[in-house]
């Protein structure tokens, strides 16, 4: 089971870390056509909403609630059945989607001053961020319609991944940053508003997105006609599995769009740095944590419908186990590499050294919270694999509410970088209460040996922080080098840490075995 496990990880890891590579790339162009100024924050803020939504409805909430339903119901073994029920599901959840989205174009005006608060009373007083609301408003009706063609993309991925095909689903994201590339590089530039030209590649992104699903969702032989099923048993079941993950999930969303709320009333550029400072923290979550989630759900949904729970609990320290081997070097390596990680990406065109500075301080912030973030992708799965959606819903509100009494109290003192603060304290709280609530119900309990693992990582990662710290120069020099240097060095500094982590870990005693006894 162990090695199944571990080769599904590294199959979504490895197709994660072509999106996530392309993902930067993407960032790259973009930083450059725009940099951090006020056009960067409206393209930012129109796709954000978007995807706001599509976590909610897709890969968040629907797929928490779908994926144990539909692998009880694969796991019975009556395709025909199986069938019935993607058609059923993909069929009212398109009803739906389609209602919002339609609702999301005429009223893009609406959903702007909502979230893009500060913009709006600008706009209504004549202030300085009066056309950022206007734009918003118009990049809006382009990228809301991303938001159906990316929620049927989730749903077939929520299918491929429960069948045990993840390297689809998890290839797919690869065609949106292709997509955003393209845009930039052959549409921006015949526009005299060149974010609109990234909006239109968001739409096509998710369009091509959609239609590369198709060919392997026939070939499976799941590629039903979508039915309305609202009273359908399965749906009801999905149903109320869904109600209450949706408010889970959307207690992360909702903190990500008070972040924005609370930055459109902070200097320009605010959003934008913290974007970028964020797509960095993104790299490690996705390659990592979500990879290692994606693989342990359907795994865990198993192991419940077969009522093993010492196979269940060994899945979850497996999970703990890699999340926190990765976790814990990209978390330090970020933290001490920030400025040198942000210069050679994103320091050319309309991005300035000064840019590199403000994104790096709410950079440090985020990273300080990684390791939290990759673990709460591994325990809320111990949940929502035994269909119990509820109790994350209650961890989550509390975490929210922590969220927003840290936002008012650090963004005042210390700006946009505040409210980096705020999110990654307030993960911390979330993870402390996953783990907890597990604890108790004796579901899982962290065992002496991962204890004693972790430690020594502690002590891997304290000598990479050190051995990188010994090598690394002032941010004056670096200013100096050029791109091809700059980019050298911090590929001398990143190999030189894994070389030391690794080893020191290995000196430590750490075997391959340790990575597969988990499962085991």
């Amino acid at each position: 089971m162990s090695k199944r496990l571990l080769k599904s990880g590294m199959i979504v890891s490895a197709m994660t870390l072509i999106s996530r590579v392309l993902g930067l790339v993407r960032d790259v162009v973009v930083a450059n056509l725009m940099g951090a100024g006020a056009s960067a924050d409206v393209f930012f803020f129109a796709n954000k909403i978007p995807n706001f939504l599509r976590r909610l409805f897709a890969e968040g909430a629907f797929s928490q609630a779908f994926v144990p339903v539909l692998t009880e119901s694969h796991a019975q073994g009556d395709m025909d059945k199986t069938r019935e029920l993607i058609a059923r599901a993909a069929g009212t959840l398109g009803v739906i989607v389609s209602i919002v989205t339609i609702l999301g174009v005429l009223g893009s005006g609406v959903v702007t001053a909502l979230f893009g608060f500060g913009w709006f009373l600008d706009w209504m007083h004549g202030g300085p961020a009066a056309e950022k609301f206007e734009l918003a408003s118009v990049m809006l009706k382009i990228t809301f319609p991303y938001l159906w063609f990316i929620t049927f993309v989730a749903l077939s991925g929520a299918i491929l991944n429960t069948l045990g095909k993840f390297a689809v689903s998890s290839f797919t994201p690869v065609f949106l940053n292709v997509m955003i590339i393209l845009a930039a590089w052959f549409i921006s530039p015949q526009l005299s508003q060149p974010e609109i030209g990234l909006a239109i590649g968001v739409l096509l992104g998710g369009l091509v997105q959609f239609l590369f699903q198709i060919p392997f969702l026939i070939k499976a032989g799941v590629m039903v006609k979508p039915k309305w099923g609202w009273r359908d048993p399965g749906v009801v079941k999905i149903r109320t599995l869904m109600i209450p993950a949706l408010f889970g999930v959307s207690v992360s969303q909702i903190n990500l769009l008070f972040d924005t709320f609370i930055a459109s009333f902070l200097q320009t550029g605010s959003i934008s740095w913290l974007y970028y400072s964020d797509r960095l923290l993104e790299f490690p979550l996705g390659l990592f944590g979500i990879a290692i989630a994606t693989v342990i759900l359907p795994a865990l949904s198993r192991k419940h419908v077969d009522a093993h729970s010492e196979g269940f609990a060994h899945t979850m320290d497996w999970g703990v186990r890699m999340v926190t081997l990765l976790g814990i070097p990209a978390m330090l390596g970020l933290m001490v590499l920030a400025k040198p990680m942000l210069m050679v990406l994103f320091m050319r065109g309309e991005f300035s050294p000064q840019d590199v500075h403000q994104a790096s301080l709410s950079l440090l912030a985020y990273a300080s919270g990684l390791l939290n973030f990759m673990l709460i992708k591994v325990l809320a799965p111990g949940y929502y694999s035994r269909q119990d959606t509820k109790t994350p819903v209650k961890y989550g509100i509390i975490a929210m509410v922590t969220n927003m009494v840290f936002n008012a109290i650090f963004a005042y003192f210390y700006g946009y970088v505040g409210l980096a603060i705020a999110t990654a304290l307030s993960a911390f709280v979330n993870m402390a209460l996953l783990y907890r609530g597990l604890h108790i119900a004796g579901v899982y309990q962290i065992t002496k040996r991962t204890v004693l693992f972790i430690i020594r990582l502690v002590i891997a990662g304290a000598a990479m922080v050190a051995a990188i710290l010994w090598q690394l120069e002032d941010m004056s020099v670096w200013l100096g080098w050029s791109f091809a240097h700059r980019s050298g060095v911090l590929g001398m500094l990143v190999g030189l840490g894994a070389v030391v982590y690794l080893a020191v870990v290995f000196l430590l005693g750490m075997r391959l075995k340790d990575l597969k006894a988990g499962t085991e």
